[in-house]
């Protein structure tokens, strides 16, 4: 008989499955039809047509293979010039470029390829799960850094200088932000660049939302002076071109580190997925009214959404970027995972507790409105009659 606990990493064992998935699961397992769920970060468009005739065009003619490890040659090209157009970023698709199995395989091997045992990487919070795991799996050492509601979950300058110590070695910056939806503006980022220059930590720009702000246009780290030879930018397809299932990303930063990051993705993965890159060109070469035509009505159900918490009395503040709603839910008298596990159980509605994201999350939900008008506006009605529901129950006692 095998020991599997003994046989298991104790890395491995270490690390907390994703508070995300309890509520998924609860959802699954719930015999009920009319459930909505709030929870699951991703589009519910379809990936726009002509993205998926690439797709399938390129099934049609055999295009089966391989790619080069590092991507099609011509997503790379179109994937610069979408960074020059958008962002006004330039990188050579040949030297400073990597297509990756999604933004998360990006995150992973720029943290693989940075970091040694016991190096500091400094994770502002609440942000996505992965960060934290896959520092703690290399070995490396998480640093949190709570940001705060008055300051719109926005990592200062202050916070991050008062973080850094002679072993931090990576900063990683996840905004736009999941699950809060703030954004740095360039005066942020001016703030953080002036801390960062004249050290040797590299920063590790998370943008997978960048395409995703409302009323104010994305600024990259890596467009402020002197930052972009220390940067490796992560983006992605899912988000802007709502294409979660084709998993598909990319790293862009100095020739240095890709060159490195490539060796990691060559062994672990060989190349993305082939169809899904030849679709992916399409997206590049155009995609830019789809990204528009998605951000308008998910600013559209952003300001709906902000009314109907505002007006069922939970505090939030206005979020800027990704598709995430961070009320507080401080003034029911509940934790986070009570307030999530009774609002499913009782109303059916499933959203995801601060915590999932970070110890600095108790106190707020997160509440996706990538979700059809009439799925979000039914959410909200069930919204206000679980909290008469407690404010009854509250008056009882």
């Amino acid at each position: 008989m095998i020991d599997y606990d003994s046989a298991l990493s104790s890395r491995v064992k270490g690390i907390a499955p994703s508070g995300i998935r309890k509520f998924f699961d609860l959802l699954e397992n719930m015999d009920s039809n009319d459930a909505i769920s709030l929870g699951v970060g991703e589009p519910d468009f379809v990936t726009p047509w002509h993205i998926r005739d690439a797709g399938v065009y390129a099934l049609e003619k055999g295009f089966t293979k391989y790619t080069s490890n590092a991507g099609l040659a011509e997503l790379r090209r179109q994937i610069a010039a979408y960074m020059r157009r958008r962002f006004a970023l330039d990188y050579d698709p040949m030297k400073q470029m990597v297509v990756t199995v999604g933004g998360s395989e990006g995150i992973d091997i720029a943290v693989r390829a940075i970091v040694n045992q016991g190096d500091e990487v400094i994770v502002p919070v609440p942000s996505f799960v992965c960060y934290g795991p896959i520092v703690e799996l290399v070995g490396g050492v998480p640093v949190y850094v709570q940001t705060r509601a008055e300051n719109e979950f926005r990592l200062t300058a202050e916070e991050l200088k008062a973080a850094i110590t002679p072993r931090t070695k990576m900063v990683i910056l996840p905004f736009p932000n999941n699950p809060t939806g703030a954004i740095l503006e360039r005066s942020d980022l001016e703030a953080l660049a002036a801390v960062l220059r004249g050290t040797n930590i590299i920063v590790l720009s998370d943008e997978i939302y960048a395409e995703l702000t409302y009323g104010v246009h994305h600024v990259s780290i890596a467009n402020i002076e002197g930052m972009k030879e220390r940067t490796l930018l992560v983006n992605g397809f899912s988000k802007a071109y709502a294409m979660t299932g084709w998993r598909l990303g990319y790293v862009c930063g100095p020739q240095e580190l890709i060159r490195q990051m490539l060796k990691i993705h060559q062994y672990a993965i060989m190349c993305a997925p082939t169809t899904s890159q030849y679709a992916a060109v399409e997206a590049m070469k155009d995609g830019d009214g789809d990204i528009e035509m998605m951000r308008k009505d998910y600013d559209y159900r952003r300001r709906f959404l902000l009314d109907k918490l505002r007006g069922a009395g939970l505090e939030c503040f206005e979020p800027r970027g990704a598709f995430y709603m961070f009320p507080s839910i401080q003034s029911t008298g509940m934790t986070s995972a009570e307030f999530c596990e009774q609002f499913l159980l009782k109303e059916h509605v499933a959203a995801i507790p601060g915590t999932a994201f970070g110890a600095g999350g108790e106190g707020f939900v997160r509440m996706c409105y990538a979700s059809s008008l009439a799925n979000l506006s039914e959410a909200m009605d069930r919204l206000e009659r679980f909290l008469k529901g407690i404010q009854g129950a509250g008056s009882r006692e």
